[in-house]
């Protein structure tokens, strides 16, 4: 039998002050796989320093919109800083999958974005290079150690607020305003 608490898959990370001498200042990361083995998670406020539109140049993918170009690709965290995560709505309709929810799946295979360039991907995506992961017990551990906030996550804070006003907008829905914390050391 496990002693690991509720998994917190489809669950907002909200990076607490007492990070911000971290690579997780600020942020705010989605749950998209935690069990007994340990997290994995996408950074969803974060910008990385290309757009789609340079990530789909690099991979010979062409077409897809201006507005779809001019899409910022997000710093999904430090590990696999070189892999692609499209966070979206739609469906498992593609080879690399993960289901997060029944409507939320993050998917790594390049037929997701070579149907975005064609007009035929999910009605809602970001793409992510990198990842977060943390070891079996290692996010439990800094839960405890107050680094971070959990919060649900949603359709609007995932795809449509701006990355700006997404750590703020995270802590807000469970009640948390920063400016009240600002003060806040980490530790009881």
């Amino acid at each position: 039998m496990s002693l690991m608490p509720e998994p917190l898959t489809n669950q907002l990370l909200i990076a607490l002050p007492a990070l911000s001498k971290t690579n997780f200042s600020r942020s705010v990361a989605l749950i998209c796989q935690h069990d007994d083995d340990g997290a994995m998670g996408i950074v969803v406020n974060r910008r990385s320093e290309y757009t789609l539109g340079e990530v789909l140049g690099q991979m010979g993918v062409e077409g897809g919109s201006q507005a779809l170009r001019d899409q910022p690709v997000l710093a999904g965290g430090p590990v696999h800083p070189e892999r692609g995560f499209v966070l979206h709505d739609g469906g498992p309709r593609w080879d690399s999958t993960l289901s997060i929810t029944p409507s939320l799946f993050l998917t790594t295979s390049r037929d997701i974005l070579e149907a975005m360039a064609r007009g035929d991907g999910p009605d809602h995506a970001i793409v992510a290079l990198g990842c977060a992961g943390w070891g079996s017990g290692q996010l439990e551990n800094e839960l405890t150690e107050n680094d971070w906030l959990t919060a649900p996550a949603d359709p609007e804070l995932l795809f449509t607020l701006p990355l700006e006003s997404r750590w703020v907008a995270a802590a807000g829905r469970i009640g948390v305003d920063f400016a009240h914390l600002a003060d806040y050391a980490g530790h009881a």
